[in-house]
Parts: C-alpha cells; sequence; structure tokens
C-alpha cells in the first residue's frame, strides 16, 4: 500500500483475486496494497467483499458474490461446510489441497527458516493425500445445547462462536455417530434431560466422544456430564449397547465452569473401559482420554514413512520424545534395538506400557514427564557418569519428535544436538514451528534430507509433515 493510500474502511466493497489462504482458512487477496480475509472464498475466485473489520493494513470482509469461480472451486459435499467452523476448505478442489498444504510448509520454510526455493524443490516430496477425503475421522466429540422449541441438539460449532450448528452427520465422521447421536437425543427429550449451558452452569449433557476402530470396528461412547449420573441411564444403555461393534459405554463427569471437554475419571457404565484398534499389524488399546491419531489410514502412512526416514538396521538405539500412548515408539520397536518413549500424561503412558505388552515388544521402555526435562536429566545424569554409550540410551542413533503446535523447546534441541544422534525425524502439526526448529538444527551440524507433506486432516487448512535430518559428520 502506498504512502498517500488510505486503508479501507468497514462496509466497504472491493473485487477481490484471491491469491492464497490463511490460517483459519480464509481467502486472501489484495485491494491497491491492503490485504483482505474472506471467508468462504479459495485461491484462484475473483470475488465482490464487504469489509466487515478494518486494521490500518489489513481487513476481514464478507464474501458477497463469487464473480468468477476458481478452475479449483467444487460444489462442497456437506451443506453446512460454509456456517460450520470443522472443514475450512470443502470448496477447494482435493488436488488443489494437497498442493495448498505443500506450498504452504515449503513456504514457512522458506521464510521462517531460512532454506532457499532451489533447495527445497530439490528435497520436497509430493504431499501424501487420500484415496477418499471424506469419512476418516475414527473420533469425534459433539457438544449438546437447546433450540429455541427447548429441544437438546447436537452438532459443530459455528466457526469462531459456541452456537452449536444441529447436525447429526458429519462427512469427515464414520456413519454409525448418526445412530448413536440421534438414540442420544431421543432419550432425552423423552426423559426431559436438559444438555449443559455455557451461560447459566445448568443442565446435564455437555458432549458425547464417539471412538470407532477402523479395523476392529469396535465403538465406545463417553458421555461427558454436569454430575455423577444420568437419570434412567439403563434405557440409554439398552439402546446403545444393540448398536452393532458397541463395545465400551463410559461417563466423564465434569462439573467444571471450563472449555475442556473431558472429565478427569471416566466411570464404565457398559463394556469395558477401552476399545482396541490396528494400525500396520500392531494393536493399540485406546481409552476414553488416550492421545491417539483420527485418521487411522493416514496414520499409517505417516508411521511408515517415519520408519522409513528413521532407516533402522535393527541395532540403533532410538528415543521417541511427545510419544502419547507409543503408537510411534512401538513401530520403531519392531526394528530397533531399544526405544525409550517420553510423555508428559501418565494416562497416556499407562496406555503405551499396555500396548507394548499386548504386542509382545519388550525392548521399548516409557518415562512420565516433559521430554524437555526428561531427555537433558537423564542424559546429563549418563554423561556425567561417563555411560554415554548406546546400551543405556544416553546416545542415540536416532531421536524421533513430534511435539504439539509450539514445537520443542531450544533445551531439548540442545540436548539432541549433544547427543549426536545421526539421524533425526520431526514429525510436525505447524510448519511455522518446525521451519524455527530446523533452522536451529541445521545451524547445528545437521542437514536437512527429505521433507514430505502428510494430508491428515483433508477438508482443512491443517498438515503433518515428516522431515528427515542428517548430522553432517556421518
Amino acid at each position: 500500500m502506498s504512502m498517500t493510500q488510505k486503508p479501507m474502511q468497514k462496509n466497504d466493497t472491493a473485487v477481490v483475486k484471491i491469491t492464497d489462504i490463511g490460517v483459519n482458512g480464509e481467502g486472501i487477496g489484495k485491494v491497491d496494497g491492503y490485504t483482505l480475509f474472506i471467508k468462504d472464498a479459495v485461491i484462484g475466485d475473483t470475488v465482490e467483499a464487504k469489509v466487515m473489520k478494518a486494521k490500518k493494513n489489513y481487513g476481514y470482509a464478507r464474501l458477497m458474490e463469487v464473480i468468477e469461480p476458481s478452475p479449483d472451486r467444487v460444489a462442497p459435499k456437506c451443506s453446512f461446510a460454509r456456517k460450520c467452523g470443522g472443514c475450512q476448505i470443502q470448496e477447494m478442489s482435493y488436488e488443489r489441497q494437497l498442493a495448498f498444504k505443500a506450498q504452504k510448509v515449503q513456504a514457512n520454510l522458506e521464510r521462517v527458516g531460512g532454506f532457499s526455493p532451489q533447495f527445497l524443490n530439490r528435497i520436497m516430496e509430493p504431499a501424501l493425500g487420500m484415496d477418499s477425503p471424506f469419512g476418516y475421522r475414527n473420533k469425534a466429540q459433539f457438544p449438546f445445547g437447546t433450540d429455541k422449541e427447548g429441544n437438546p441438539v447436537t452438532g459443530f460449532y459455528a466457526g469462531r462462536t459456541h452456537d452449536i450448528i444441529p447436525n447429526t452427520d458429519c462427512a469427515l465422521g464414520v456413519s454409525v455417530n448418526r445412530e448413536i447421536l440421534e438414540i442420544i437425543l431421543n432419550f432425552m427429550k423423552k426423559n426431559k434431560i436438559p444438555s449443559y449451558d455455557e451461560k447459566t452452569g445448568k443442565g446435564l449433557i455437555r458432549h458425547v466422544l464417539i471412538r470407532y476402530g477402523f479395523a476392529t470396528r469396535e465403538i465406545m461412547v463417553c458421555l461427558v456430564v454436569n454430575g455423577r449420573e444420568i437419570p434412567d441411564a439403563g434405557e440409554l444403555i439398552s439402546g446403545l449397547s444393540k448398536i452393532p461393534g458397541m463395545t465400551s459405554i463410559t461417563l466423564s463427569p465434569n462439573m467444571r465452569r471450563t472449555n475442556v471437554i473431558m472429565g478427569d475419571s471416566v466411570d464404565v457404565l457398559w463394556g469395558g473401559g477401552y476399545i482396541t484398534d490396528y494400525i500396520g499389524g500392531i494393536k493399540y488399546q485406546i481409552s476414553p482420554l488416550s492421545f491417539y491419531q483420527v485418521n487411522p489410514v493416514q496414520t499409517e502412512n505417516l508411521y511408515s514413512l517415519v520408519l522409513e526416514y528413521a532407516d533402522l538396521k535393527g541395532h540403533e538405539t532410538v528415543w521417541d520424545l511427545y510419544c502419547g500412548i507409543g503408537t510411534i515408539s512401538i513401530f520403531l520397536a519392531q526394528r530397533a534395538r531399544k526405544v525409550y518413549g517420553v510423555e508428559i500424561i501418565p494416562q497416556a503412558i499407562d496406555d503405551a506400557r499396555e500396548n507394548a505388552k499386548i504386542n509382545g515388544i519388550e525392548n521399548v521402555e516409557f518415562f512420565v514427564g516433559r521430554a524437555e526435562e526428561v531427555l537433558p536429566e537423564w542424559y546429563q545424569e549418563h554423561a556425567d557418569a561417563g555411560e554415554a554409550s548406546a546400551g543405556n540410551g544416553a546416545r542415540a542413533d536416532v531421536v524421533v519428535v513430534d511435539p504439539p503446535r509450539k514445537g520443542c523447546d531450544e533445551t531439548l534441541l540442545r540436548t539432541i544436538v549433544e547427543m549426536a544422534p545421526e539421524r533425526v525425524v520431526y514429525v510436525s502439526c505447524d510448519p511455522a514451528t518446525l521451519a524455527r526448529d530446523l533452522k536451529y538444527l541445521c545451524g547445528q551440524g545437521y542437514m536437512l534430507e527429505r521433507v514430505r507433506a502428510v494430508d491428515m486432516f483433508p477438508e482443512t487448512v491443517h498438515v503433518e509433515t515428516v522431515v528427515r535430518l542428517q548430522r553432517k559428520d556421518t
């Protein structure tokens, strides 16, 4: 924007060519250098938009009309796609979604990591997508509320709100979700069981968590309630337990005024306290509080890629940081001499140990704690004792990290460098923090060798990335 150009004002309208997608799925375009974020516009669209909120250098606008649709624009499969906050880019062709996600990763590696486009063009591999990018979620959490007529409703929140859009048949979820939710809604209506009201803190049914085992077809239903029990629960259990595959019905009391969905405990109402599922021949036990990847098809592809990048020969010591319920650790243990897993959530480590046990995996050991604390303390303790050998884990041949969105703490990165593994495999859910951490590691003796985006969440802007780093002196 030139020095004499005034920023746009609220209620101004403009014709905008969309050239990019923002972090929340909004189309991005410029008018005389002034940036507009426009929900429901996709890359390649020419749209008319009305400014709803104006800042000095950018603003947020409402899509008024698609003047010339992008060649990549498609009709959404779900009629609620624009209202719901779940699928931000369902109106973009899947091929274009994959290209966008690969470009998003590369742009962050260039801008934040300082890697050259020419270098990245040589090492980046095509984004790994799905044959069918719908119906892939094995987990769904449905909030409950009340409509204007006083009836219980469930669905998903409208974008940036806690207003529920009634919908029991999400296009990303499994088909059995609808049957489960209709049974619960009918039970609530018949027995006058109220939904929870965030504003008053009253009402009973807050959320319902559904998990589905794609390999086993086992189903879990966990009812999150503002209390200790559900009146006439036997009737509800009778209805749900008749669904083929129903394995676990549980209750999670949550009486806090909070946006946190799950309570701190889980009580079994019927069946067991968990379901099982398989990824690549490995059996996993999943409880309501377990972290487990929501896309099992892409999870197997992701873990296979991690295993490929780790390039294990059978003699290696591997550290798996932020290991969750041990999914990646157990995959790695099939090819490694010894695997150490670290995770901050005690319940997840309990699940990890049980998962290793039920698969007969004995060469894996798990630690509870923050990775940025456990690894440095362990390394320092054994290094000070002069025991920095592969036999006790004080050194590593391969380190795998799968951190939360904020990336790795610099203390952890420093310890990884000190342990000097031959290879580091970094699994990231945020390209910006990935690029930041890669910049540090590549400044400390590592070379970025392979990068691949993995589409774990089709129809959304989210992207996973797997990278391989090699120590330069090996």
